[in-house]
């Protein structure tokens, strides 16, 4: 089984289940006091908090073409909603060695404040060898708790981005490379979890995985095509057009006209998820 971190827009966080979460750094720190409060009170809310990722907002960072949010601030954001894991910064597109020495630096500031941490593998765009040696890295490293596998590190790393079959695939294809020099078994022999970032071209991505060992795994597809009119469906990969480029508004109104089809995906996928199996 995976456990689901599904990602809204503030207004319709309420919709969605809140054991395992995951808070937008960026969020909190641009003062959205609605979306704080619901990353931190969720127990106050009625939900039993067991898991909640601090997110640096690379991949929203990236795509708006921003800088890397500033790893300085993460750990009073995190003390703030009271996370229990903190994402180190990473560096989509930049060499292996740039998040991994970010990720020595953070690490041993993160573990001191008194959180576990998130490293997540990027390369410069091609570079194959070059994210397998820093998934390596972090499989060994007494920095690194959770391993988070990237829509943009992956794709980036087989130089797909953008091929929407070939993207949809990456994951895939890196994940039985991992398994078969052995750093998935490494990495669980030493205690590391293993985290799927976002979605690519539809929720069927999770049966792919069937027969990995994934822990959890957060995305905002099931609320977002939801609030834009696409339910999943029985097409190859659960979403007939493929992944809506359109970047989450997290600021979107609440309406009420929306809940079925947000309510339709969530299902969708906590069967996926409640039906996967990992390694034998």
């Amino acid at each position: 089984m995976i456990n689901f971190m599904h990602i809204a827009p503030t207004q319709y966080i309420k919709l969605v289940p809140r054991t395992y979460q995951l808070a937008l750094a960026h969020l909190i720190d641009a003062g959205d006091k609605l979306y704080t409060n619901q990353m931190k009170d969720s127990e106050a809310r009625g939900f039993t908090k067991s898991t909640t990722i601090l997110d640096n907002s690379a991949y929203e960072m990236y795509k708006q073409n921003k800088p890397m949010f500033d790893g300085d601030k993460l750990i009073k954001i995190g003390q703030t909603i009271g996370s229990n894991y903190i994402v180190m910064p990473d560096y989509p597109g930049k060499p292996a060695e740039v998040t991994i020495r970010a990720a020595e630096v953070y690490g041993r500031q993160f573990k001191s404040a008194g959180f576990k941490t998130f490293f997540v593998p990027q390369s410069t765009i091609g570079n194959f060898e070059e994210y397998i040696s820093a998934f390596a890295w972090a499989a060994s490293s007494p920095y690194v708790n959770y391993i988070g596998m990237s829509i943009l590190g992956v794709p980036n790393a087989y130089g797909v981005i953008g091929n929407h079959v070939q993207r949809y695939m990456s994951r895939f294809t890196m994940m039985n490379e991992l398994r078969k020099r052995k750093l998935l078994q490494l990495a669980k022999q030493n205690g590391k979890l293993i985290h799927f970032l976002g979605m690519l071209d539809g929720p069927r991505e999770i049966e792919l995985m069937n027969g990995f060992d994934i822990d959890t795994w957060d995305s905002s597809a099931a609320v977002w095509n939801g609030i834009l009119g696409a339910s999943f469906d029985g097409s190859p990969t659960g979403l007939v057009c493929g992944k809506i480029e359109k970047e989450v508004d997290f600021n979107f109104p609440y309406d009420v006209k929306y809940e079925y089809f947000i309510d339709h995906n969530i299902k969708y996928i906590d069967r996926l998820c409640l039906n996967h199996k990992g390694s034998t």
